[in-house]
């Protein structure tokens, strides 16, 4: 037996009551020594470590702390360029990071999200591709009437499919703000595209007005998902088919026909029209300018004459003979401009009658 078996009387329960003694007197079980619970406890470590002693006791911490660094450096973490960073502390959103290496307090405390941010979604409208639905349907595409089929502003139905494309622009709120992001994008997208068709008539929807309708509808939409914090980012709304209802289309097609024969018919009219117009317009001009032009010319030519007149009368009032034989002078020689003369000499004398044969100097001076 122990010395400490000894010291409790021999017996595993302690010192009998009374003491050992027999008499009957009752006393409390002795407390166990806790100092040396610990030691032995301690004793019984030391076997189990390599080396025993204080030298276990060197590598036991020497091995928690390189498990210390080992848990400290799983706190690393790396962010693709396509990625972005999404830090949770205990299951919270804390920050987001970007592209690039990062850090967090390790697992448990802290745990990363990498979600692609540059992949471009699609979301599609009015339709579903054979790949989405699962079914063929001819050309690879089933229509979905209570999602494509829509009113317009002058009270005619149109069937519009459309596609919108979106990215993530804030992972943090794209992961925690809202919990349908793909539900989220479809409904945005439907009420926003009805809303845009509510207000325009049939026609630009069918033509050239879809470029306008897909940027008003992407502004809405986009206006819708800012509101939600959805952070997401909408990158194009894209038609794919605008016509009318199935039942109607055969009709409407006839109605677009002879409307179009009705634009040529009336383009070719405004075409003759800005033709003859013009043209008419520049004879009328052509015969305006040439009046006028006769107009100054005769009231010149008057004047002039009326000037001429009242300046011959002036000499003639200053020297009426003079000019009266310069007038029978210019008058004569326009009459007999073109008529053949013969200069006679009226004073010759002597019976002899000279004269100046003018005519045929004048072949003379032709013939040298």
């Amino acid at each position: 037996m122990s010395d400490d078996f000894q010291q409790r009387g021999g017996s595993p329960w302690g010192t009998p009551p009374g003491g050992g003694n027999g008499n009957g007197s009752r006393r409390g079980p002795t407390p166990p020594d806790i100092e040396k619970i610990i030691r032995e406890f301690q004793e019984k470590i030391k076997k189990f470590l390599p080396g025993g002693g204080s030298s276990g006791g060197k590598q036991a911490v020497l091995v928690l702390i390189i498990l210390g660094f080992v848990w400290l450096a799983s706190g690393l973490y790396r962010v693709l360029p396509d990625e972005q960073g999404v830090v949770l502390r205990f299951g919270k959103f804390v920050k987001t990071t970007q592209p690039g290496l990062n850090y967090h307090i390790p697992f448990p405390v802290e745990s990363v999200q990498t979600p692609k941010v540059t992949k471009v979604n699609r979301m599609d409208i009015g339709f579903r591709s054979e790949r989405d639905s699962g079914f063929s349907q001819g050309g690879g595409v089933a229509d979905v009437p209570q999602e494509s089929l829509m009113l317009t502003g002058d009270e005619n139905i149109v069937n519009i499919d459309f596609s919108v494309f979106w990215v993530i622009k804030d992972a943090g709120k794209f992961l925690f703000q809202i919990q349908d992001p793909q539900g989220t994008v479809k409904a945005a997208a439907e009420t926003a595209m009805r809303e845009v068709i509510a207000k325009s008539a049939i026609q630009p929807i069918l033509t050239e007005g879809r470029a306008k309708i897909e940027i008003e509808t992407q502004e809405i939409i986009q206006a819708i998902l800012d509101e939600y914090n959805s952070g997401i980012q909408i990158t194009q709304v894209q038609t794919q088919k605008a016509d009318p209802p199935d039942q109607v289309i055969d009709a409407f097609r006839d109605v677009q026909a002879a409307r179009a024969d009705m634009e040529r018919s009336k383009n070719e009219a405004e075409a003759y029209a800005n033709d003859v117009i013009p043209r008419a317009r520049g004879e009328a001009q052509k015969i305006l300018q040439a009046a006028e032009a006769y107009k100054k010319e005769v009231v010149a030519k008057a004047e002039g004459e009326a000037s001429r007149f009242v300046s011959i009368y002036n000499e003639y009032v200053k020297a009426k003979e003079v000019t009266q034989e310069r007038m029978y002078l210019e008058t004569m020689e326009k009459v007999l401009a073109d008529i053949e003369k013969v200069i006679i000499e009226k004073n010759a004398g002597s019976g002899v009658v000279p004269y100046l044969p003018l005519p045929e100097l004048n072949k003379k001076k032709a013939t040298n």
